[in-house]
């Protein structure tokens, strides 16, 4: 029963593919009278079931011709089924430990069979809304970033190879679009797909519509977007896609990935995470005032970066002399020398991942898609002001981020805005 078009599947039908492909039939030791399926895809635009028997289990995920919350009337590329399973197998192969393995992909079908990530694991955005610490997030989340972002770099493949990767990524697009609309464009103008916490916001909305000191700092990130094939970035690195436990993190749906700016992963991740703190006070209690959560995330946040940046340099100095192309040993041939353009390296990007981070932020609150930190908060004036702490800080940064030396500084900053 092999599948000449496309088709999406339902239960039924699924387990009828399932038979019909060996390399999942034998996650089952070919035992399908015990199967459970479960469809469990809560994001905008995939089928997502759990698939589970006596002796094996896996996820397999469907990409639709379409976004799937609002419908055929927003068509969107199937193709990316693709590019996300080329970006799990590549980042798999530079980070084994956290990201899921992918067991069978099917181009035809838009569809990809991989590890099933099996309780506790939560995705990390339900677990901060929780109140819950993670105390190997950084360690993890800094180990994925540095070596992915690293390995599929002109720091370490030469110009030839590199070149050959983006031009298979540059059909990506509609997604990298999907992106420059909803990041960069539409939170800027007026848009029927933004929207808000009205009226409390209303003002604020109209504020970030006419900054004019804002459109500058968000068209320059937006070239960097657009035109910088630094790396092979995930594209859509927020904490939904993130499975965590007390020991395991996971990184999931790279279905946006390009090769793009890397400040635009560590960005969308340490924004999420500043969206998180700026929600605590939402979530508090007379049981609990999310003091002590607030205080670790602002650490993970400090922690992420700095880790980050040293295993960055590690895996730099680790591979200087090897097929690298962007710094050549013959010119850069001596250690002083190395480590000044080291130096401007990582504050450059840097500032990218206050930037970028800023970017998602906004786009979280006044833009199409938002955040359920905030969306479940159920007093809708509390909402508003840790909206509007969190909208103000990140106008802030995005204008003035070359102001910044360090994270130390950013963090030092939010705790005094809040």
């Amino acid at each position: 029963m092999a599948f000449a078009e496309f088709l999406p599947l339902d239960e039924k039908s699924l387990v009828e593919y399932i038979k019909h492909t060996p390399a999942l039939a034998s996650k089952l030791g070919n035992k399908f009278d015990d199967l459970q399926i479960r469809e469990v895809g809560d994001g905008n635009l995939n089928f997502v079931y759990i698939v589970e028997g006596s002796t094996g289990s896996f996820v397999i995920k469907q990409a639709l011709p379409y976004v799937r919350s609002i419908g055929e009337s927003w068509p969107m590329t199937k193709e990316r089924a693709y590019f996300e399973a080329v970006a799990l197998k590549q980042h798999g192969h530079w980070c084994p430990d956290h990201v899921p393995e992918v067991y069978h992909f099917d181009r035809t079908m838009s569809l990809i069979g991989m590890r099933y990530l099996e309780p506790p694991h939560i995705i990390l955005r339900k677990g901060l809304i929780a109140g819950t610490e993670y105390p190997l997030l950084a360690e993890h989340m800094s180990e994925y970033m540095a070596r992915t972002l690293f390995c599929t770099s002109l720091l370490y493949h030469s110009t030839t190879e590199h070149k050959r990767a983006v031009a298979e990524f540059c059909g990506n697009v509609e997604m990298c679009r999907l992106t420059e609309q909803v990041v960069f464009s539409d939170p800027y103008k007026v848009s029927q797909y933004n929207r808000w916490n009205s009226p409390y916001l209303d003002a604020d909305a109209e504020a970030l519509r006419e900054d004019n000191d804002l459109k500058l700092e968000i068209a320059e990130l937006k070239s960097k977007f657009c035109e910088r094939a630094q790396a092979l970035v995930h594209g859509d690195l927020h904490i939904d896609s993130v499975m965590v436990t007390q020991d395991s993190t996971q990184v999931i749906d790279p279905e946006f990935a390009f090769y793009g700016p890397m400040g635009f992963d560590v960005g969308a991740f340490l924004g999420n995470l500043f969206l998180s703190f700026f929600s605590q006070d939402g979530h508090a209690n007379q049981g609990n005032d999310r003091k002590a959560c607030k205080e670790w995330i602002l650490q993970t946040t400090e922690e992420t970066w700095n880790l980050f940046q040293q295993k960055f340099v590690s895996l730099w100095n680790e591979h200087k002399n090897g097929s690298g192309e962007a710094y050549l040993p013959a010119i850069y041939n001596n250690d002083a020398l190395l480590e000044l353009v080291q130096r401007k390296f990582m504050k450059d990007l840097f500032h990218d991942t206050l930037g970028f981070g800023a970017a998602k932020m906004i786009r979280r609150i006044v833009g199409v898609a938002h955040v359920e930190d905030f969306e479940s908060i159920t007093d809708a004036s509390k909402r508003a002001d840790c909206e509007r702490r969190a909208l103000d800080f990140a106008r802030m940064l995005l204008k003035e981020r070359r102001k910044f030396e360090g994270i130390s500084e950013v963090v030092s900053l939010v705790r005094k805005l809040n």
